[in-house]
């Protein structure tokens, strides 16, 4: 008898299969139609919730991942944004800030207040009107690329002071619900909250460097984003037994790490994960809306959405004019600020609990509150793009940006190589491009390396150049070409489809064991070098092609990594057999062609000027072949080393074409059949290769 085992699916599956397969649906339509997926996520948010169509029930587990999501989304954003930055404009974060959130909570409560609310309600909603959404503000401003702008750092300036007072407001909401607490309770968290900043400050200057250079040596990627996971959600954890908000530990770990030389590396590892939790945030923040009760009580719903905007564009326009913002971005900022923050959330259920509710609204205020922010979030990117031309704008006066303002990253390199790996032909060909004075940037996983290219005075970015964010660190959008130095098949293919996915037309030179070469092609390699023994000297050759250098200095310079013994003017002459696209064809006579030529033949660039192997043994040839399948230049039968036809046989490739100046015949090592070109037919030659 057979007995079947039955496997019983643990009971959270059903309801995460259903949040990650509606956000990914959701992210590709709203990439498609060019919106910010945020908006899309708080949509799928309120649809699968429990007050709609119920696919999930369980919102505690959505809102244990949503806070893993707030965590790796300000962590991200501290590493960033940089320690040096934010001193830069502590001024601002201590005096705008502390304006912005003042006038809130007073305008707030005034209003109120002449409604009749009683005081201690009034000024408790006004808490959680002050505050904004830091990850949707960020996450928003990090879409359009902005983060760095002026307008994203003064923003965040606000922000940061924000989380800082939400330490201050969790004590503050019991005070308002009438149970007793001491001043010295308020001192002490403070004191506590400046603890934590002082001790991460330290930790960022003088410990972090020194430990993710330990682990970065290990040159183990899953050691590296454990450690960094570690980090970031460790001193998130440290923070809030602190008495700090998650928020501001979750930034602060950013900033440990943005002080080390492995910023980018880390970055790169953790943004996919980022990407997957901050969706569950947005989506577990869609999933408190009740559209039955926005429906019926829409009129309210409205009313509070203008009272919020409104609270929220004076306070913080005030705030910054008052700092000495010009008029413009203040305003620009005051709209990108003009929603309610997730941790007004957190501060909603503190005061449910000591049975207070936002506007004296007794069962309907926390509705009303859920659904006037929801709406104000999925706002928010207008909002920004709105205050993103108000930002720009001049006034009348020409006003000067304000000397604390921070300022947005320095321009990087334009038209320069972006060079993969720092091995011993990158390091040749970096010498090189120092000599032709052609702009370049080594990026590379191996801090021994880094260190060693740092030593000779070449620019070294450490990370992995197969991640998004280390080739925009290196500047793929303004780079020329992308080298890639090492010969690993699987991280070549990774970083060409990477640099394609960034940019589709991004040129790139791979070097490769000839047996994978096909593969890459096909990914989209626009030259594979093949031969290992002097992928030095073809690497080299081809790169200074692409920047047309000139064949004369080209042929320099292959003497030099060579070791001379070529006259300039004979490579010059090899170079000039080449087409004006740097490529070699070959096009053979219709009643001789071999069955071959379908599958093998196809517009090669030559891999060097004369024979490679002899090139770099120092040895002499008689006749150039060139292979029609790789591009690869060997000497002929005639030579003493025949490496035309050594290369035939290590790689099976069968047919070469004469690289010999007025000679376009071509030969199949397979058939023995010698070809002439369609339109020239050449007198044979003597040796058939």
């Amino acid at each position: 008898m057979r007995h079947h085992v039955r496997v019983e699916n643990p009971g959270f599956l059903g309801e995460v299969a259903a949040l990650v397969i509606a956000a990914a649906v959701i992210a590709y339509l709203f990439a498609r139609i060019g919106q910010v997926s945020i908006v899309g996520f708080l949509l799928v948010g309120v649809a699968i919730g429990p007050n709609a169509l119920g696919l999930v029930d369980d919102v505690e587990v959505v809102e244990a991942v949503a806070e893993i999501g707030v965590i790796l989304l300000l962590f991200t954003i501290g590493i960033e944004f940089r320690l040096d930055r934010l001193i830069r404009i502590r001024r601002l974060v201590l005096g705008a800030g502390a304006l912005q959130v003042g006038l809130a909570v007073a305008l707030t409560t005034a209003l109120l207040a002449a409604l009749r609310i009683p005081l201690n309600a009034a000024t408790y909603t006004g808490l959680l009107v002050a505050l904004s959404s830091t990850a949707v503000v960020l996450r928003v401003l990090a879409d359009r690329g902005q983060t760095g702008s002026r307008m994203g750092q003064t923003a965040l300036a606000l922000l940061i002071f924000q989380d800082l007072a939400v330490v201050l407001m969790v004590l503050a909401v019991p005070i308002l619900a009438g149970e007793s607490a001491s001043p010295l309770d308020a001192l002490a968290a403070l004191l506590r909250a400046g603890g934590v900043v002082v001790v991460v400050l330290v930790l960022a200057r003088r410990v972090m460097p020194r430990v993710l250079d330990v682990v970065a040596r290990t040159c183990s990627q899953e050691v590296f984003l454990l450690v960094v996971m570690a980090i970031a959600i460790g001193t998130a954890y440290g923070s809030s037994v602190a008495g700090v908000s998650v928020s501001l530990g979750a930034f602060l770990a950013g900033l440990l790490v943005s002080e080390s030389r492995y910023n980018v590396q880390a970055l790169g590892e953790i943004v996919p994960l980022q990407i997957l939790f901050t969706a569950a945030f947005f989506v577990s923040v869609g999933m408190l809306l009740d559209l039955e009760f926005v429906a019926e009580s829409l009129p309210v719903v409205l009313l509070a959405v203008v009272g919020v905007l409104l609270v929220k564009l004076v306070s913080a326009a005030a705030a910054l004019r008052l700092a000495g913002i010009p008029a413009g971005l203040a305003a620009g900022v005051a709209l990108a600020l003009a929603q309610v923050g997730e941790f007004s959330f957190v501060l909603e259920r503190v005061g449910a609990e000591a049975g207070l509710a936002p506007g004296g609204l007794e069962g309907v205020g926390s509705q009303t509150f859920i659904a006037a922010s929801v709406v104000l979030m999925l706002a928010t990117p207008w909002l920004v793009s709105s205050g993103s031309r108000l930002s720009h704008a001049r006034p009348v006066a020409e006003e000067q940006p304000h000397p604390a303002l921070p300022v947005g990253p320095a321009e990087g390199p334009r038209g320069h190589v972006i060079v993969a790996g720092y091995g011993s032909a990158a390091a040749t060909l970096t010498e090189v491009l120092d000599r032709t004075e052609i702009d370049y940037l080594i990026t590379t996983l191996n801090p021994d390396a880094a260190a060693d290219a740092e030593a000779s005075g070449r620019r070294a970015l450490l990370g992995d150049a197969g991640r998004r964010q280390t080739l925009m660190e290196a500047g793929i959008d303004q780079a020329r070409l992308l080298v890639v130095g090492d010969d690993d098949a699987s991280a070549t293919l990774r970083i060409i489809q990477t640099a394609h996915a960034v940019r589709p037309n991004m040129p790139v030179i791979v070097r490769v064991h000839d047996g994978e070469a096909d593969e890459l092609r096909a990914a989209g390699a626009q030259e594979v070098i093949t031969s290992q023994e002097s992928s030095a000297l073809a690497m080299t050759v081809h790169v200074l092609r692409h920047f047309a250098l000139g064949n004369q200095r080209i042929a320099i310079e292959v003497e030099r990594i060579s070791g001379g013994g070529w006259a300039p003017g004979l490579l010059e002459e090899k170079l000039d057999r080449a087409d004006a696209a740097g490529q070699v064809r070959f096009t053979p006579s219709p009643e001789e062609v071999c069955e071959h030529v379908a599958e093998a033949v196809r517009p090669v660039s030559p891999s060097a000027p004369g024979c490679e192997e002899c090139l770099r043994i120092g040895s002499r040839w008689v006749h150039l072949r060139i292979c029609m399948s790789c591009g690869h230049v060997g000497c002929c039968d005639s030579s003493p080393n025949r490496h035309a036809s050594r290369h035939h046989l290590e790689t099976g490739h069968p047919v070469m074409r004469s690289f010999q100046p007025g000679e376009s015949w071509g030969w199949c090592y397979i058939d023995r059949v010698r070809m002439n070109a369609a339109e020239e037919a050449d007198e044979p030659e003597a040796g058939a290769a």
